[in-house]
Formats: C-alpha cells, sequence, structure tokens
C-alpha cells in the first residue's frame, strides 16, 4: 500500500508584482508517495520554482494545503517548519550553496550541528563523503574542487540528518554533461538503494530521457500541471 509523504490540495500561489498579483501556480493537486521518483518539469516561468519551495516548506501557498506526511504546513510555526526542513527534507542547490570558508567536511557536518548531533556529525561527515567519493578531498574548501565535486559535497550535506526526502533544484544545471551524468547516476542510487523519496526540479532533456520509464514525470506549463498528476 502506497504511503502519502507530500499532498498539495487545490493549491494556489500568488506573487505581487508591484500594483499586480501574478499567480505562480495555480490548481495544483498533487500527491508524491513515500520512496517514489518524481521529476518535475517545465520550461523557466512554468513554476518549477514555486512548486519546489512549496514541496520543500520553504514558502506556504496563498490559497490551498500542502500537506507533509497528513501535516498542514500552513498550523505550524516558522521554528517548527524549519526543523521539518532540517530533519525531514535534504536540499541540493544548482548553485551548490557550499560555504567557502568551510571545509567539505565542515560543509557537510553544518546542518547536524544545527540540528544540536554535534558528537556524531564529524564521523558521519567523514562516512557521507566517502559515500559519494570525496574521501581524498574532505579537507578542502569549495574553491579548491571541480563543479562536481562541489555537486558531490552539496549530496552529501543532503543526506546528513538521514533525510526521506531528497529535493534537488536542477543539479546537473552548473556541470558538463559527463559530470551531470555521474551525478544523476548517484541520485538514483540513493533513491534505488537507500529507498530515498527523490524529488528533481529539472528542464534537463538528457536527464528526463534517461529516466523517463523509471520515474513518475509531471510536466508544468503556465503553472499548471498538464501532465502526470497520478
Amino acid at each position: 500500500m502506497k504511503t502519502n509523504i507530500i499532498e498539495l490540495k487545490n493549491v494556489k500561489k500568488t506573487y505581487k508584482m508591484g500594483k499586480n498579483q501574478v499567480d505562480a501556480v495555480s490548481d495544483i493537486n498533487l500527491i508524491i508517495y513515500k520512496g517514489e521518483f518524481v521529476i518535475i518539469n517545465g520550461a523557466s516561468g512554468s513554476g518549477k520554482s514555486t512548486i519546489m519551495h512549496l514541496i520543500g516548506c520553504l514558502d506556504v501557498p496563498s490559497q490551498g494545503s500542502v500537506l507533509l506526511e497528513d501535516r498542514d504546513i500552513l498550523s505550524l510555526t516558522k521554528s517548527q517548519m524549519a526543523k521539518i526542513r532540517g530533519k525531514k527534507i535534504g536540499f541540493i542547490f544548482q548553485q551548490f550553496n557550499l560555504i567557502r570558508t568551510l571545509t567539505a567536511l565542515e560543509n557537510v557536518a553544518l546542518p547536524m550541528e544545527f540540528q544540536n548531533n554535534y558528537i556524531k556529525a564529524e564521523e558521519r561527515a567523514k562516512e557521507l563523503l566517502e559515500l559519494v567519493e570525496l574521501k581524498d578531498r574532505m579537507h578542502h574548501k569549495p574553491t579548491e574542487l571541480s563543479g562536481g565535486q562541489a555537486q558531490r559535497v552539496a549530496i552529501a550535506r543532503a543526506l546528513a540528518n538521514n533525510p526521506e526526502i531528497i529535493l534537488a533544484d536542477e543539479p546537473t544545471g552548473n556541470l558538463d554533461s559527463e559530470t551531470g551524468e555521474k551525478v544523476i547516476e548517484m541520485l538514483y542510487k540513493l533513491h534505488k538503494e537507500h529507498g530515498k523519496t527523490l524529488i528533481i526540479i529539472t528542464h534537463d532533456t538528457n536527464f528526463i530521457s534517461k529516466f523517463r520509464n523509471i520515474a513518475r514525470i509531471i510536466k508544468l506549463k503556465d503553472g499548471r500541471i498538464i501532465y502526470g498528476k497520478k
């Protein structure tokens, strides 16, 4: 039996642009199941980033409900949402978002320290950097790493608190095709071998083609889902 991990019900998100209001997404109804692999695709301006922010509890809807494990995020305080983000969701961004003054090891340990898990932080950070094949680069800072290596550090950091959901926003966007392919394979391995719910936001057609028969593809256009709701 499938278990819902994320559900969007009649979601609408409106932003103010000067005197005007713009609907970034409208009439979004979507269920993502625990352990599922989902790719959310669409052109620039289709609503991908807005959906990512809503799914990741980085923003709240203007209308409708976003449920994380059947709990409406609108019922949560800011500190509760931050705690959920820290424990339940691992984020991987196109720009890596690593802290330049910290080593790879320190970057990966940081989310655990935010959750007051200081004792095991360094040990687990080392294990995760070995998992992403960066054992020999753990004491290097982001400026001393290639783009692919930096993205693998970001993947390790996303796994720091053993989240149930991995949410990746254009994870191959700043990488060459060969390096991007390796990152894709690593993300899929996390899903397949570790049972993570994997949600990829991308316009990368190679990514979509590679996993068309494995992942559920959800396509957005003009802020609405036009394909792949169920």
